[in-house]
């Protein structure tokens, strides 16, 4: 799929109301239906510290980050303020018109939880830009590449407060919306080979290139009822992944999963998969095929 095919395609969407609102603020979700059960496995290899056993409390920084002049990359960081780590580091990618901090609520359990999320705020696709434009998805996978390299970075850094407290080897790419579009092109056609595990919420496929390189498990959670970007759509990139996934479908849900009835259940479940995926936690994951409506494709 060339460049240009890929443009016309984000910008139908965007045209057709697809993808025009994606941010993590709470709508009214729709009445039920069904959805699917299963499973998923991962071989842990070559973990440097057991998942921990306690929650941390949390602080947050801002970085000032640029990919060149034009493309300002200002971004949030959620980490464990106690701790010597290392921790998993996870760069999220919010969806169209939304911000970082839309996010907080699902990304600080994160980080209570163990693990540095960084998120920054994209220059054409977040809230408030001068010159909004979809197609600008295009770049963004190498933006949240960026984003990853700083960051680990700071592994390294004298008197950061990051200072030897990052894991490099488990590192991992996670998005909602426009922002799974941008994490499941992180492991296709602008492939980041850091990558050692995936979560797309509310995602689908519309980036070019395939799946290659080094297996990744992804973990999908997808509302039944969404109307910004439909279920069959987010079920089809569930199932393009070629390696180990699962997908956790929300029957009674629409497009936002960071918020409202079904925020614990996504927050729960997504924690246990980073768990599991990161730290190999087999408790974790022995949970994690214990949800409804969870479905694998192994």
């Amino acid at each position: 799929m060339g460049r240009r095919t890929v443009a016309l395609l984000l910008a139908a969407a965007c045209a057709t109301g697809a993808l025009t609102s994606c941010s993590a603020k709470s709508t009214p979700e729709p009445t039920p239906s069904t959805s699917p059960t299963a499973e998923i496995t991962r071989t842990a290899e070559s973990i440097r510290n057991r998942a921990p056993a306690r929650a941390f409390p949390v602080k947050t920084r801002k970085l000032k980050l640029s990919r060149g002049e034009d493309r300002p990359l200002p971004t949030t960081v959620w980490y464990p303020a106690t701790g010597g780590g290392p921790f998993p580091v996870i760069v999220f990618s919010h969806g169209l018109t939304a911000r970082p901090g839309d996010y907080a609520d699902i990304l600080s359990r994160w980080a209570r939880a163990g693990f540095v999320v960084a998120a920054p705020a994209y220059p054409h696709t977040s809230a408030g830009v001068a010159e909004f434009n979809v197609v600008d998805l295009l770049n963004q996978p190498a933006d949240a590449s960026y984003v990853l390299t700083r960051v680990l970075a700071l592994d390294g850094r004298a008197g950061d407060p990051l200072a030897g407290r990052l894991d490099p080897e488990h590192v991992a790419a996670a998005g909602h919306s426009g922002g799974g579009i941008t994490t499941l092109g992180m492991l296709s056609g602008t492939r980041d080979d850091r990558l050692t595990a995936a979560v797309v919420l509310a995602g689908r496929q519309v980036l070019p290139g395939t799946f290659t390189g080094s297996p990744v498990p992804v973990f999908f959670v997808h509302g039944k009822l969404d109307r910004t970007v439909r279920y069959a759509d987010g079920l089809a990139a569930f199932q393009a992944v070629p390696w180990p996934k699962a997908l956790l479908t929300l029957p009674t849900a629409g497009h936002v999963v960071t918020g409202g009835r079904q925020f614990d259940l996504v927050a729960d479940a997504t924690i246990d998969f980073w768990r599991s995926s990161l730290y190999g936690d087999a408790g974790a994951l022995r949970r994690l095929e214990q949800r409804d409506n969870l479905d694998s494709d192994l």
